[in-house]
């Protein structure tokens, strides 16, 4: 339990054993629980003296014909999250659902009251209070990559980013670098996370030093111009760079070229995220495709059938990415 006592509805079903939809079906009656099941769910909540949140329970069992979309800062600013609403709202819209999506700055403590059937959450980060509370609730929840620490929620539709770090770096090998570099957000999701460990382990594979550089998850564009030339600074020798953050890769592009540096010839570039202008700059750059519109659909569909049915959970898909490989990682460097 928290800190403060008062026991959740997630602690009634870890100590039942079961999801959070399935502990809250069996206290209040509803949805197909069998009666062994039901009773060591009650048998839990009076162990630890749960008292039923009855206006989270009536909003959970309401239709409202409506998903909430928890949003990063940064998406505003982003081509990644632009695309990945869309996915959801269309998704939403062929399931007869609206959408309400919610952006707040991050570390923001107050939780907005979400007036929804079921919640999704993109990129949940470690730590953040408002995500805890979202996931302790009985609406159903639905996170894009996993949760690090604390409540799970009810579905998670997740990529192997580590694997295409992995892919990034063989494509690199071409160029035969020996000084690679990575822009990476804090280890505080669990897309950054894999990013940083998948390429620390590449570079111990292949006998070199990985050279990293931090940004914020919501980096803004002179954010990661500094960490570049930071970096450059620092290390003059470096020969790849993979840029993490969203529109990262523009902003490497264009301190290289003041630092009389060309992509491609003198030093390999690639993003870990893949948008339109890496296709139409000199060279284009390999990239991450994320593919975040059908990211958006998949989460909506998951949402969607986790509020429809009645069967236990929690339930984890995996959304494919792909590797882009293009002219910025094709030949070897000068």
């Amino acid at each position: 339990m928290r800190d403060s006592g008062r026991p959740t509805l997630i602690d009634v079903a870890r100590r039942a054993g079961v999801a959070k939809t399935t502990a809250s079906d069996a206290l209040t009656g509803r949805g197909r629980i069998a009666e062994a099941t039901r009773e060591t769910v009650l048998a839990a909540a009076a162990e630890l003296g749960y008292a039923p949140n009855t206006a989270a329970q009536h909003l959970r069992h309401s239709a409202t014909g409506a998903l909430a979309l928890v949003l990063p800062e940064v998406s505003a600013r982003s081509a990644y999250y632009m695309t990945f609403a869309f996915g959801v709202i269309s998704a939403a819209a062929h399931a007869d659902y609206d959408v309400t999506v919610v952006t707040r700055p991050q570390g923001q403590q107050r939780t907005r009251q979400l007036r929804a059937d079921g919640i999704i959450i993109a990129d949940p980060r470690k730590g953040d209070p408002v995500t805890a509370r979202l996931l302790e609730v009985s609406t159903p929840v639905v996170t894009t990559e996993h949760v690090l620490e604390g409540p799970k929620p009810d579905g998670v539709i997740y990529s192997d980013h580590g694997a295409a770090m992995t892919r990034l770096l063989a494509h690199l090998d071409v160029t035969r670098f020996k000084h690679p570099a990575l822009i990476v957000a804090a280890d505080d999701t669990d897309w950054s996370a894999s990013l940083a460990r998948a390429f620390r382990e590449g570079c111990a594979e292949r006998g070199l030093e990985p050279i990293m550089r931090h940004t914020s998850f919501e980096a803004l564009s002179r954010q990661v111009r500094e960490a570049t030339e930071g970096l450059i600074a620092a290390h003059p020798d470096v020969d790849a760079i993979i840029v993490a953050p969203d529109g990262g890769a523009v902003e490497v592009l264009s301190v290289l070229h003041r630092a009389g540096l060309v992509a491609g010839r003198d030093i390999a570039v690639a993003s870990c995220v893949d948008y339109p202008a890496l296709q139409s700059v000199d060279p284009p750059v390999t990239a991450v495709d994320l593919r975040p519109h059908a990211a958006g659909v998949a989460a909506a569909e998951l949402i969607i059938e986790l509020i429809r049915r009645d069967d236990d959970g929690p339930v984890e898909r995996e959304h494919p990415i792909e590797v882009v490989g293009r002219a910025s990682t094709a030949t070897a460097l000068a």
